[in-house]
């Protein structure tokens, strides 16, 4: 089979100067939602349309193609002159011995499984077109049929009063005998309301040519709506994250409100996770058994242990958090961080580049970049690494059991020793020995008969 996706459209009504299939629905581009739909097809032939956005579209399809080792083909349709004529430039790069699937760059929500129903309706010799009656058809060509067959499609501005009133609608979305295609598009005319070369067109020709036109139906009328404003784009936004929603809830997550959830690529889910309110989620995110996560939490390509809690209003980017470990609130973990089993991160703690072992905790208003932290440490509140000379970065180690107490800097290379600690307000900027208590502040002094300054009246 080949598929052809047209994504050649400008999207004035985006009111954008990014091509309309480039905008992001779910974290990634309305074509790119089609493209893996068609792939989980697999076609011998997939070729898409581009016109407007000059190298944007071709560019981005390019390294979709280079990230999965699966060739796409492009073609430039220019001037835009209409789907049929978006279809011709196709023509070279198909092949005339399979049926070819027409799909929509700014369709993004069609299931494989309703375009495998069309597929299998086509059958080798078949026009197939996806229909789907609507309550509104306003502004979309109506299928025609007479005594139950479709005889034509006409579009809104060519449709007189009775053909308005027909609620089946095209989605534009159809499986066509290759050969035949060929040649019902060297005979299309420009003579409509538009002055374009409509692909619809082709099927009055079917039709007089004797061929049989099917149809099949999607799951769901918004598995063929498309995206031509802003407006729309957030409509299917919300719908897509509904789905994504119920699809979790089916598998026993507990959504606090299935309405208030963004799932931005690939969420994994184990037994009993509960998901609070206004949480996003990036990239690959995995959910251990038992993990809450709460309010307000942005988690990016990141996994999480069993039973531990990330509690509100936490940042968590490239990371990987242990069993039973608490994070948060107002926690951020940066990339290359890596916690141990019942690690607790608190409030306004960042992580970066580091690994926590086993029962350490940092509770509070600290900073830990690249760094290794062994087992039962305690980072006092206030404590830094400073990792960073202003042109090279260094690692700060702190062994097993070390204590560090608040309002300590720990001046990279530095190494605390296992069972060491930090009187606070250390500045360390040699190693700790094992065991010991290392201290580094001034000795405390009272300043007798000062006075403080009163304010100099003008």
């Amino acid at each position: 089979m080949n598929v052809v996706i047209l994504a050649a459209g400008m999207g004035k009504r985006m009111q954008s100067a990014l091509p309309k299939v480039l905008h992001p629905l779910a974290g990634k581009p309305l074509l790119q939602h089609v493209i893996d739909t068609a792939r989980s097809l697999k076609p011998s032939k997939l070729c898409v349309i581009y016109g407007h956005g000059g190298a944007a579209v071709p560019e981005m399809v390019g390294k979709l193609a280079e990230s999965t080792g699966a060739a796409i083909d492009t073609a430039l349709q220019q001037p835009q002159l209409g789907t049929g004529h978006a279809v011709m430039q196709a023509v070279p790069q198909i092949d005339e011995n399979v049926p070819t699937l027409v799909l929509y760059g700014d369709v993004p929500l069609t299931t494989a499984d309703s375009l495998r129903r069309l597929v299998e309706a086509a059958g080798s010799d078949k026009l197939a077109i996806l229909t789907v009656e609507q309550a509104n058809p306003f502004g979309l060509g109506r299928i025609v049929r007479e005594n139950g067959n479709i005889v034509r499609i006409v579009e809104e501005k060519d449709a007189n009063e009775a053909e308005r009133a027909i609620r089946e609608i095209n989605s534009g979305i159809m499986v066509i005998p290759t050969r035949r295609l060929k040649s019902w598009l060297e005979s299309l005319s420009n003579n409509n309301a538009q002055g374009e070369y409509y692909l619809t067109d082709i099927v009055a020709k079917a039709v007089l040519e004797g061929v049989p036109v099917v149809s099949a139906q999607p799951s769901a009328e918004w598995e063929v709506a498309g995206v031509n404003s802003k407006v729309q784009l957030a409509e299917l936004e919300r719908r897509h994250q509904l789905n994504i929603a119920i699809a979790l809830l089916e598998k026993g997550v507990t959504l606090m409100d299935p309405a208030r959830i963004d799932v931005r690529g690939e969420l994994v889910c184990g037994r009993d996770v509960v998901i609070d309110v206004g949480c996003v989620f990036e990239g690959r995110v995995e959910l251990a058994d038992g993990v809450t996560v709460g309010p307000n939490c942005v988690l990016v390509n990141t996994r999480i242990g069993a039973g531990a809690t990330i509690k509100p209003f936490c940042h968590l980017e490239d990371a990987v958090v242990g069993d039973k470990s608490q994070i948060g609130p107002y926690a951020r973990l940066r990339p290359g961080t890596q916690l141990g089993e019942d690690v607790h991160v608190g409030n306004f703690v960042e992580i970066k580049n580091s690994t926590v072992a086993a029962h350490s905790k940092a509770n509070h208003l600290a900073y830990v970049g690249d760094a290794t932290v062994g087992s039962r440490v305690n980072i006092g509140a206030g404590t830094i690494t400073c990792n960073y000379d202003g042109a090279n970065k260094f690692r700060t180690v702190i062994e097993d059991d070390a204590f560090i107490g608040s309002d300590s800097q720990l001046v990279a290379p530095v190494t605390v020793g296992a069972g060491a600690t930090l009187g606070a307000g250390t500045t360390l900027t040699k190693d700790a020995p094992a065991g010991k208590l290392t201290i580094s502040r001034p000795k405390q002094m009272t300043v007798e008969n000062w006075k403080r300054p009163v304010k100099v009246k003008k």
